[in-house]
Formats: C-alpha cells, structure tokens, sequence
C-alpha cells in the first residue's frame, strides 16, 4: 500500500506528533491553513468517511471523543473546527481518513 499516512503511522516519514495512542494519532499539519492545524488519524487505513461502518466506527467514536482533548492541549479555549474531506471533488489529498482540527483565530462564517 502507497499510503503517506500510513508511513507516518509506520514512523518511516517523521511527523510533528500532538498526540497518540494505540488508536490514532495527530500531528502537525505541514500546510497550516490556520495558526492551529492538526490532523487527526486512525492507525487504522480508512480510505475516507466513505469507508466508515460497524466494524471501525469505534475508532471514529474514540476520535471524536479525542478531539475535544486535543484541542484544549493547543490551547483552542474559545471554539476550533473539525473539517474532513470525501472524495476527489472536497479536494481529498490523502485517501486516508483525516480529520482536521482548524483554529487559534476567527473562522470566516462561510464553509466555501
């Protein structure tokens, strides 16, 4: 498999960790698009929220009930968004699923 996550998973790409466990891990996004980017990764290879059902969605339960902890440890006290693209046309770069946790400033109040 041809994954770039799952090398980072692998520790053959380095990556500017926030967070891990036996679950998921986050880190640092290498292309901030706010003063506060991560990414939040299941260990395990989910091509995208197209490929979430009853067999892994407890790990897309344990993220989501990560995040909220993740987020306080950046220091995002006063709101932060969770943003995950599907697909070519979300513009979806790694067909990995990814969320990402946006914050440290003001949102703009449009999605697109």
């Amino acid at each position: 498999m041809d994954c770039l996550f799952c090398a980072i998973i692998n520790g053959d790409i380095p990556s500017n960790k926030v967070y891990e466990d036996d679950k998921i891990l986050a880190f640092r996004d290498i292309n901030p698009q706010a003063p506060v980017h991560v990414l939040v990764i299941p260990k395990t290879h989910i091509p995208s929220v197209d490929g979430i059902n009853e067999e892994n969605s407890s790990v897309i339960a344990h993220i989501f009930e990560t995040i909220p902890k993740i987020a306080k440890s950046e220091g995002l006290t006063s709101g932060y968004r969770v943003v995950s693209n599907c697909g070519d046309h979300a513009c979806q770069s790694v067909k990995h699923l990814h969320f990402h946790i946006l914050g440290g400033s003001q949102m703009l109040d449009r999605m697109a």
